[in-house]
């Protein structure tokens, strides 16, 4: 069962400065929304304050008709949120399986199982079950570090640029592997993302944000729209 989220009017302050200004999105239930920007405009805070690492200023955070308010990310994750963080943020010293057992911790004690589906997405993370995380090309890693969010059997993915630093060749199998998350599994997910083709061939619709603030949304046919691209590119 998939579940829709609803971000309303958000504001969120770094102390005096303001990241995030009345941003309002809607993520479909079933579908990949794709969030773009230059460096620096406030696509992370606005995952963070999602999944609940950061608290937000003002504003409304609704996820399958609950309200999130003020909870805790564990909370957030065990109502079915799982989180790819911006540079990967795996266990280094810990065992490709230890790694993705950490996805346990929002879970029943009688679902803690790694689902088989994730080895025939990311092959290799079986074949390197017992090497430590840190010893993983960076690919590997992202690979990890997705797998590791599966195991908490999420309804919404929310990944912040998936294909940073990776190979094409892996930036392929990622994006096979949303593909096949979001067509054969049902999952929303929610990625934030500054590689143009990868959401063109993968999104179905798309937010462009700016200085904090949201400037357009629409189909992700759009991205090929000049208006569009001038706020894309550096």
């Amino acid at each position: 069962m998939s579940s829709a989220l609803s971000v309303s009017t958000l504001d969120l302050h770094y102390g005096a400065a303001q990241a995030l200004r009345s941003v309002s999105i809607e993520v479909a239930p079933g579908k990949i929304t794709a969030v773009l920007g230059r460096n620096g405009v406030g696509k992370s805070s606005m995952l963070r304050a999602i999944v609940g690492i950061h608290s937000v200023t003002s504003g409304d955070i609704r996820f399958d008709a609950a309200t999130l308010g003020k909870l805790p990310p564990y909370a957030r994750a065990k109502l079915g949120i799982g989180y790819v963080p911006q540079g990967r943020e795996i266990f280094p010293l810990l065992t490709v399986r230890e790694n993705l057992e950490t996805g346990y911790a929002c879970l029943k004690r009688s679902e803690r199982r790694i689902p088989a589906y994730i080895f025939d997405l990311f092959p290799v993370l079986r074949q390197m079950l017992s090497r430590r995380g840190g010893d993983l090309s960076g690919g590997q890693q992202q690979q990890l570090a997705i797998g590791r969010a599966l195991v908490t059997g999420p309804q919404l993915l929310v990944l912040d640029e998936p294909t940073e630093g990776i190979q094409p060749s892996i930036i392929k199998d990622i994006g096979r592997a949303l593909q096949f998350l979001r067509d054969e599994k049902g999952m929303t997910i929610l990625l934030v993302e500054q590689y143009l083709d990868f959401c063109r061939e993968l999104a179905d619709n798309i937010y462009v944000m700016d200085r904090g603030e949201i400037l357009h949304s629409g189909p992700a046919a759009d991205l090929d729209r000049p208006e569009i691209r001038k706020h894309l590119t550096v």
